[in-house]
């Protein structure tokens, strides 16, 4: 395979992975979500992820924009720091998302232990998965459709 072929492949692995993470997403959130008490506990859950995610990237922010300024500053320039910044939201994005998503697989993987220990398991993996997968399909495509930019500096 040439190098074009190389690209257009992991730019499909990358399409794949957040597919696969889409598809999760939907799968989890038909499950059903327990009692009226289980979901009573897992909304407070997610409104404790939710502050926690807020915070954290209200610090996160703060530090990316100093790095954004550093790396545009310095010799690698703009062109590196828009490369920064753009992997950032992607990370964040995806980061936002997993844990969201974690939070309200939880409530269903507890809802599908009373089925058994195979149905949590598959319930529990799924939803740890798609962080990984969303992580991974967004950082692939964007390091793919840097690496094949023209102005990329390399």
């Amino acid at each position: 395979m040439d190098a074009t072929q190389w690209l257009w492949a992991a730019i499909a692995a990358g399409v794949l992975a957040v597919l696969y993470g889409v598809f999760s997403v939907t799968t989890i959130l038909r499950l059903p979500a327990g009692s009226a008490r289980m979901q009573e506990i897992a909304a407070a859950i997610q409104a404790g992820a939710k502050a926690y995610l807020n915070r954290q990237y209200s610090t996160i922010l703060i530090v990316g924009i100093v790095l954004f300024l550093v790396i545009g500053l310095s010799r690698l320039g703009w062109p590196t720091a828009g490369g920064f910044a753009i992997g950032a939201v992607l990370s964040g994005l995806a980061g936002y998302i997993g844990m969201n998503i974690s939070v309200r697989a939880n409530v269903r993987t507890a809802q599908a232990a009373t089925q058994g220990l195979n149905a949590a398991l598959s319930v529990a993996f799924r939803g740890g998965a798609i962080t990984g997968m969303l992580v991974v399909g967004l950082a692939r495509g964007r390091c793919t459709h840097w690496w094949a930019s023209p102005s990329a500096a390399r």
